[in-house]
């Protein structure tokens, strides 16, 4: 759990301190925001491990203007606490992950390589936005 919990702090804190409203707002031309990355790893994350549906991918870039910045963040660490204690939990990393719906699933071992991967891009992405707000760079 050591590079995902690496590069998911890498996020945390690009976002931490981020002024509002630039935090959400969009500073790209596909509408990439701070928040929103968050919001969308939070979805990535329960949907991979956890069994959680999304019917809308595109929204969950997209924080409500009513969602704080520490609502989005709890529900992200929230969520990275209840999938290391699942990850934690299986004995066989080749095991299907239980994704509670129809349909072949990947491997646990997959899926954590997968989830590395969706998280540094990520992280890659909100370094940029954050330094395009106030000049933050660094981890």
């Amino acid at each position: 759990m050591g590079f995902l919990g690496y590069v998911r702090q890498g996020i945390v804190g690009k976002v931490e301190d981020a002024p509002e409203p630039q935090v959400r707002t969009a500073m790209t031309g596909s509408g990439t925001n701070l928040l929103g990355l968050v919001k969308h790893l939070t979805a990535v994350e329960r949907f991979t491990f956890l069994g959680h549906t999304v019917r809308n991918w595109p929204a969950t870039f997209t924080p409500t203007d009513s969602e704080t910045v520490e609502e989005i963040l709890a529900g992200y660490e929230a969520t990275n606490r209840s999938v290391d204690a699942y990850v934690l939990g299986c004995d066989d990393l080749t095991a299907p992950v239980n994704r509670g719906r129809a349909g072949p699933a990947p491997s646990i071992r997959w899926a954590l390589a997968h989830m590395i991967e969706e998280t540094a891009r990520h992280a890659g992405h909100a370094d940029i936005l954050r330094e395009l707000i106030d000049g933050t760079t660094g981890r």
